[in-house]
C-alpha cells in the first residue's frame, strides 16, 4: 500500500527508536543471549539429526539436545571454573604468606643451567629484578582473580539466573531457529541473498570460533592432566592458563610446560622432566594439527594473528564472553568486507 512520505518516514523513525529502546532494555542480558545463540548454532545440527530420526517431535528433540548440551558443556565448564578460582586464590594466598617465592625458582634455574643463565644475562635479561617483577605480576593477577571471585560470590543468584535464561533461550532457538531466521530475512532490508549469506557466515564463524577454542581447551586439559599426573601443584590453574596461551601461534602452551620441564630437570627430577617434555612436544604440540582439521573442518578459519588480537580485545571489552565474541566480530568484519569487495568494487578498465 502506497503511503505519503511523511507517514512512511515517521513510521521508520519510530521503528528505529523502538528497536534501539528494545536493545537497551535487553542490555543486562547480552551475555546469556549471546551464549544461547552460540550454543544453539553449535548444537543445531544435532537437533536436526534427531528430528530426522524422530520427526514430528520438535519440542522433545530440543529438550534432548539441551540436556546433552548441559551434560557435555555447561556442567564441565562450571566445575573447571570453580576449580580454577579455588586454585588461583590458593596460589595468591601462598604468595601473600611468603610460602611461594619466584626468586627461589630463578635461583634453581641458575644452578641447574648456569650456561643458559649467563647467556640470557648477556642478552639483557635482568634476573636480579625478574623475581620481584614475577611476584608483582602474580599478585596483580591474584588480586584481579580475587575480585572476580568475590563478585561472582556476591552475585551468585544473578549468575544462576543468567545461566537459566541462557538455557531457556537455547531451547527455543533450537526448536524455532528456522522460523526466526526466515522472519529476520523477511524483515531486514539488506536483500534476501545477502541476509542468507550473512546468516550462513554467522553460523560458520561461530562454529569455527567455538571449535577453535575447544582445541585450545583440549590442549589446556592435556597440560593440566600431565601436571596432575606428575604431582605439580595447581594443575587445573595451569591447565586453564595453557588453554588461553594456546591461542598464541607456534608457542602456545609451551610457554608454561617448557619452563616447568626445565625446573624439574634442574632439581634432579629427570624422569618427570623427560615425561613432561615428551608429552608436551608429541601430544600437546601436535593436537592442534590433528584435532583442528577434524573439529573445525570446512568452517571459516580466521588467521591465527586475527584470532589472537580479537580474542584479547574481546576479553578486555566483554570479559569472559569476549573469548568467543571477539573472534566472532572479527569474522563478521571480514565477511562484510568480502561482500563489499565482491559487490561494490569495480575492476579498473583497460588502459
Amino acid at each position: 500500500m502506497h503511503r505519503p512520505p511523511l507517514q512512511q518516514n515517521s513510521f521508520l523513525a519510530l521503528l528505529v527508536l523502538v528497536t534501539l529502546g528494545f536493545f537497551v532494555l535487553l542490555k543486562p542480558f547480552y551475555a546469556p543471549i549471546f551464549w544461547a545463540c552460540a550454543v544453539a548454532v553449535i548444537f543445531y545440527p544435532m537437533q536436526q539429526r534427531l528430528l530426522a530420526k524422530w520427526p514430528g517431535h520438535p519440542t522433545l528433540m530440543a529438550l534432548v539436545t539441551l540436556l546433552v548440551c548441559t551434560v557435555m558443556v555447561v556442567i564441565p565448564v562450571l566445575l573447571v571454573a570453580a576449580s580454577f578460582i579455588t586454585e588461583g586464590l590458593s596460589v595468591y594466598q601462598k604468595l601473600q604468606e611468603g610460602r611461594l617465592d619466584p626468586s627461589e625458582y630463578i635461583a634453581t634455574f641458575r644452578e641447574g643451567f648456569p650456561l643458559a643463565y649467563h647467556w640470557l644475562e648477556r642478552f639483557g635479561v635482568d634476573f636480579s629484578n625478574l623475581g620481584d617483577q614475577v611476584m608483582a605480576g602474580l599478585k596483580s593477577a591474584g588480586q584481579f582473580l580475587g575480585k572476580r571471585a568475590l563478585a561472582v560470590g556476591q552475585n551468585t543468584f544473578r549468575f544462576f539466573i543468567d545461566l537459566g535464561l541462557m538455557l531457556y533461550l537455547t531451547f527455543f532457538l533450537l526448536r524455532d531457529g528456522n522460523k526466526l531466521i526466515q522472519m529476520l530475512i523477511r524483515a531486514l532490508p539488506l536483500g534476501d541473498d545477502r541476509e542468507r549469506m550473512l546468516f550462513n557466515k554467522f553460523a560458520e564463524i561461530t562454529r569455527a570460533t567455538i571449535k577453535g577454542n575447544l582445541v585450545a581447551a583440549i590442549q589446556g586439559a592435556l597440560g593440566g592432566l600431565i601436571f596432575w599426573f606428575l604431582g605439580i601443584p595447581a594443575a587445573v590453574l595451569w591447565g586453564v592458563v595453557m588453554a588461553v596461551l594456546s591461542l598464541i601461534p607456534a608457542v602456545g602452551a609451551s610457554l608454561i610446560w617448557v619452563p616447568v620441564a626445565l625446573y624439574l630437570y634442574a632439581v634432579g627430577e629427570i624422569v618427570d622432566a623427560v615425561i613432561l617434555t615428551a608429552f608436551g612436544a608429541i601430544v600437546i604440540g601436535l593436537v592442534d594439527n590433528i584435532l583442528r582439521p577434524i573439529l573445525v573442518g570446512r568452517d571459516t578459519k580466521l588467521p591465527d594473528y586475527l584470532v589472537l588480537f580479537s580474542t584479547l580485545g574481546g576479553l578486555a571489552l566483554f570479559g569472559i564472553t569476549g573469548f568467543a565474541l571477539g573472534p566472532l566480530l572479527a569474522g563478521l568484519f571480514v565477511a562484510f568486507w568480502q561482500i563489499f569487495i565482491q559487490e561494490f568494487n569495480v575492476e579498473p578498465g583497460p588502459g
